[in-house]
């Protein structure tokens, strides 16, 4: 088996009032596709943020693309500037990520900061504007933008740089159903594209169609991981990880009984029958 891109052993992290993520061991291949599920307070932007060296572990030891992080080494400005033109964060609030005057001017400053020529910044700026339509929004300034716009341009802002990982925090949160299928569209039409796409989510109706693997947390911990399928079929796994809920109702004799319950949509793609489905089992 290729080195893994990421590899994490027994890593820990507390902030200065609270621990938050203990022990977890994990290993991510070049090419997957994973999401990180669980409740708020499980840890998964905790870790998002870990991967993208924002943090660096108190404990154990995480290494990208073979070599450890740590704060020593991305005290280099080489280090981390290479580090950066391979890795991606869009965070969940696109309000503490967009901070230029301009759509144009966001999408742009990456790639000026990376010092490429005009020609070719202004020619993969028209390309980003097309494929996540926004290009009626470019001299536009972001707060004046929709929640669903403004994910559009964080999107935007990142993938033009054509990272190798792509590390989304809870991309569906807030947006109105339009949005949501638009960045859900963009995550399935980039299967098989070669990129790493991480997914911190507590989303179930999107697990099946954007992740091929997946990692459950719960408490900081690592306590549950395999294929999407694999963990939404397991119910008390995902009641114990308030991830879904008991759904009461009272039979005619008079009975309650409980079902676990994550609803999902349920459609059909064009291709073919859909995953989505509703998730309704007793429990």
């Amino acid at each position: 088996m290729t080195e893994p891109i990421f590899a994490l052993e027994d890593v820990s992290f507390a902030y200065p009032r609270h621990p938050a993520l203990a022990h977890i061991s994990l290993r991510i291949q070049a090419g997957q596709r994973i999401a990180l599920l669980g409740a708020n307070g499980s840890g998964k932007s905790t870790l998002l943020k870990l991967l993208d060296a924002l943090y660096f572990p108190t404990q154990g030891t995480l290494k990208a693309f073979g070599d450890a992080l740590s704060e020593e080494r991305f005290a280099d400005e080489a280090v981390n500037f290479a580090f950066r033109r391979r890795v991606g964060l869009v965070f969940q609030n696109p309000d503490i990520q967009i901070f230029n005057p301009t759509v144009f001017d966001e999408i742009t400053f990456g790639p000026l900061q990376m010092g490429w020529p005009r020609e070719e910044i202004l020619r993969r700026t028209d390309a980003i504007l097309a494929r996540f339509g926004i290009a009626h929004l470019k001299d536009r300034a972001p707060h004046r933008l929709s929640g669903g716009e403004k994910k559009r341009v964080a999107l935007a802002s990142v993938l033009i740089l054509e990272p190798e990982v792509l590390l989304l925090d809870e991309p569906t949160a807030a947006l109105d159903p339009e949005s949501q299928g638009e960045v859900i569209r963009f995550l399935i039409e980039s299967q098989g594209g070669g990129r790493t796409i991480i997914t911190a989510t507590h989303d179930l109706e999107i697990v099946a169609d954007i992740a091929d693997y997946a990692f459950v947390l719960a408490g900081g911990k690592l306590v549950a991981e395999g294929t999407p399928a694999e963990i939404l079929a397991n119910e008390a796994l995902l009641r114990d990880t308030h991830l879904a809920h008991a759904h009461w109702h009272r039979h005619a004799d008079g009975a309650l009984h409980a079902h676990v319950h994550a609803h999902r949509h349920d459609h059909a793609h064009a291709d073919g029958p859909s995953r989505y489905r509703a998730i309704k089992r007793n429990a």
